[in-house]
């Protein structure tokens, strides 16, 4: 039996997923939302072709983080100028964009390539229980 590649002409079927990060901790669902976006719970998984679903993330802002992390956890950003880097603790992302939070913990769990680039613009994270993707008739996973 010859193993099966997928090709990047091939249509591979791209479903839409729904998650709700209501009291859920930030890396153990990061995981989880990495590995639908990589196409890894799927039988046609093949690492160098985008095979993964959409994913949208409601909730963001009810996110949990476990231990001292919401104080100690920082995150940096660059201006980009001479002194330019800005720091700012988890509890502070959370309260201005709870969003930033879930998509730079999923980032980083996606390779750092144009694959990777193109997977992440298939997360979608919105703040509360709302979102515009109800066309798409996204179905409700339980992490």
């Amino acid at each position: 039996m010859k193993t099966y590649f997928a090709k990047k002409e091939e249509p591979i079927e791209k479903n839409w997923v729904l998650i709700d990060a209501e009291d859920k901790i930030l890396g153990r669902m990061a995981t989880q939302i990495a590995d639908i976006l990589r196409g890894k719970n799927k039988p046609v998984f093949t690492p160098h072709v985008d095979t993964g679903d959409f994913v949208v993330v409601i909730n963001a802002d009810k996110v949990r983080l476990t231990g001292k992390k919401w104080d100690q956890k920082v995150y940096y950003h660059h201006s980009g100028y001479i002194g330019g880097i800005k720091a700012h603790p988890a509890r502070e992302v959370l309260e201005k964009k709870p969003e930033e939070l879930v998509r730079h913990a999923v980032k980083g769990m996606l390779p750092k390539n144009r694959l990777g680039r193109r997977m992440i613009t298939k997360l979608k994270v919105y703040r509360g229980s709302e979102h515009p993707h109800e066309a798409q008739m996204p179905v409700p996973r339980s992490l």
